[in-house]
């Protein structure tokens, strides 16, 4: 090893890491890349993830990325619960490119179905998947970041989270001390519910992770996984209403006041009105407020999604919906 080269890697070993602020605040504005990795093995929900995708994202204004894995389907169920090794090499490939593109990553856990039907029976094979991951990417620069697990609920009861997120940090930090990790609250990362979340008191580079699909019968309006969505009666329309907008201000709120008592970064990690609801001009007019709010309340975040059914990009007409993009990234 040449002097310089020693020189520049002791550099990077003693700067300090950054503050949990920082790294929140680097995610800026943000999109899921959702409906591709974490769809069941085997199945296709769409167009997949493309290394052309990155570079797109960023010169449209994103600074980040977050991307849903369904790793249970793809890590044997016995110890020590391997992944199988040519998905992970496919998750690694699309994490570089990202962060190639330059692009912040956020990385997570996305429909352990498994987990939320047995908190406790899957608590080993958890903690198995993150300490893979955890190895994995051992050598990736701080831009990447991890999520725990996608919006606990079910059987994951406040109760089994709490103790449920300790078995994965207890495998992510001897080997990622400073890496901001994300932990979002149950019920589907509910806002209202990030008071029952108990984070090690300690662990000072934690992100807290909340979802913002409120009003769901506007954003999720025929919805063709959510039974009974094409029989509402409301939802049709949203149209920032004094009494509309103060609904989302008292949520947010809400979210900023557990923040500041706790002195924990929030990340909204999905807000979005799906295009199943054909007021595509009333989707644009939510999709501004709650990005102005949240920035205003201090959050940065990710839009869901990139290229299905909320899609700020349509992978037909390889163009962006401008409107929409707008909405989300202009001034």
């Amino acid at each position: 090893m040449t002097r310089t080269v020693f020189l520049i890697l002791l550099l990077a070993l003693s700067l300090p890491a950054a503050d949990v602020f920082e790294q929140q605040r680097r995610l800026g504005r943000g999109l899921n890349l959702g409906n591709s990795l974490e769809a069941p093995k085997g199945a296709s929900w769409g167009r997949p993830i493309a290394e052309e995708d990155f570079p797109r994202i960023k010169a449209a204004g994103f600074a980040s990325v977050r991307l849903p894995v369904r790793w249970g389907d793809y890590a044997a169920v016995d110890a020590p619960y391997t992944i199988e090794p040519a998905f992970l090499a496919r998750v690694e490939g699309l994490v570089k490119s990202a962060l190639k593109a330059d692009l912040q990553v956020v990385l997570n856990v996305h429909h352990f179905d498994a987990l939320d039907l047995d908190p406790v029976g899957q608590r080993p094979r958890f903690a198995g998947i993150w300490k893979q991951l955890a190895a994995r990417f051992a050598s990736a620069p701080d831009a990447l970041q991890f999520e725990l697990s996608n919006e606990p609920h079910g059987k994951h009861t406040a109760e089994e989270w709490n103790q449920n997120l300790l078995v994965a940090l207890r495998e992510i930090r001897p080997l990622h001390p400073d890496r901001a990790v994300h932990v979002g609250s149950v019920q589907w990362n509910q806002i209202a519910k990030l008071k029952d979340l108990q984070l090690p008191k300690e662990d000072r580079h934690i992100i807290a992770h909340i979802h913002y699909y409120s009003p769901f019968h506007f954003t999720h309006k025929n919805a063709s996984w959510v039974k009974g969505s094409k029989e509402w009666k409301d939802g049709d329309t949203w149209d920032g209403t004094p009494a509309e907008q103060a609904a989302i201000r008292k949520d947010f709120e809400i979210a900023q006041a557990w923040s500041k008592q706790e002195s924990r970064p929030i990340f909204l990690g999905e807000f979005g009105a799906s295009g199943s609801n054909p007021n595509f001009a009333a989707r644009v007019r939510w999709t501004r407020f709650v990005r102005d709010t949240a920035e205003t309340s201090g959050f940065t975040w990710a839009y869901w999604e990139y290229q299905a059914g909320f899609g700020v990009w349509d992978p037909q007409a390889k163009q962006w919906r401008q409107d929409l993009l707008d909405a989300l990234v202009g001034k």
